[in-house]
């Protein structure tokens, strides 16, 4: 049964936070994914949320671009924990999205993450903080990864004492 649901407006977010599923899979958390759009379908995503916590779902992260109604939409239609990926759009580079997903009425509250990238990743690290209340394994899990952040931040210092910045940055491929 999946714990985690990821609902994305669109076919064309799923590459822009790949991360996320990425992230699950490697946590070897279960979860499931949908292409729904708050305008387009309405009503498939009203119904796919409300049945979600029958489902065995307990966070649902939700990806939105542009008008990003779809974390809020969500978030109306249940009360699990909503957390809104803000996608990145040609206009203001997500600073859009991000607004629109943060500007949520009292007493309907959504998570909201930082677009691009690190959206796709936080998400699903920050929907297994929800799930590591009451799961130690998972908690683990993450006391283990942030280890292993700390572990390879190490590593770069010591190259970079090892070869200097100049060659560091030659290594990186960075052009001038």
């Amino acid at each position: 049964m999946p714990q985690i649901g990821i609902i994305l407006g669109s076919d064309s977010d799923l590459p822009k936070i790949r991360q996320c599923p990425e992230i699950l899979d490697k946590f070897g958390v279960s979860f499931e994914i949908i292409f729904s759009s708050a305008h387009r379908t309405p009503e498939q995503t009203k119904v796919w949320v409300e049945s979600a916590r029958s489902r065995g779902i307990k966070v649902i992260i939700a990806a939105a671009g542009g008008a990003a109604h779809l974390p809020g939409v969500c978030a109306a239609h249940t009360t699990l924990p909503i957390v809104g990926i803000p996608i990145e759009s040609p206009v203001s580079g997500g600073l859009d999205s991000i607004l629109s997903i943060i500007q949520m009425p009292s007493g309907i509250p959504v998570a909201a993450m930082p677009a691009g990238k690190a959206g796709g990743a936080n998400s699903a690290l920050f929907a297994l903080s929800i799930l590591s209340v009451s799961d130690t394994a998972i908690a683990d899990k993450l006391a283990s990864y942030r280890e292993d952040m700390k572990s390879e931040i190490q590593k770069k210092n010591d190259l970079l004492k090892e070869k200097g910045y100049k060659e560091y940055i030659d290594s990186l491929g960075v052009k001038k």
